[in-house]
């Protein structure tokens, strides 16, 4: 389940937070996002979903540490806890990568996203 946690809060913070723009700048990314992530190797959860938010190209998420980015061209890269993902948004969907541990554990797989 923490793995899942921080799975989702990396997705989220790729996302919703990490856009490289000036503060006056709006992000064509901005918005609520919700993140499904789907493990394929290791012994995380095998699927979780959460809520990320993206405000002036960065990824945040309620109650967690996250960083990352969302370039204009869509470009995502977050990481929160040891996590890592990457990946690329288009219009209102995206879809990438992610890799990190459970217990010690490697694990990975891929992330999908939609615009709320």
């Amino acid at each position: 389940m923490r793995v899942a946690r921080i799975h989702a809060v990396l997705f989220i913070s790729a996302l919703v937070g990490g856009f490289a723009a000036p503060a006056l700048a709006r992000n064509p990314y901005d918005g609520l996002w919700n993140v499904k992530i789907m493990t394929r190797t290791g012994s995380c959860d095998a699927v979780a979903q959460y809520p990320l938010t993206v405000t002036d190209g960065k990824v945040s998420a309620a109650g967690a540490e996250v960083t990352g980015s969302v370039g204009q061209q869509g470009y995502v890269k977050v990481s929160i806890r040891g996590a890592y993902a990457n990946g690329q948004l288009s219009g209102n969907a995206g879809s990438g990568k992610w890799n990190g541990a459970s217990g010690g554990i490697p694990c990975s797989g891929r992330w999908e996203a939609s615009r709320q």
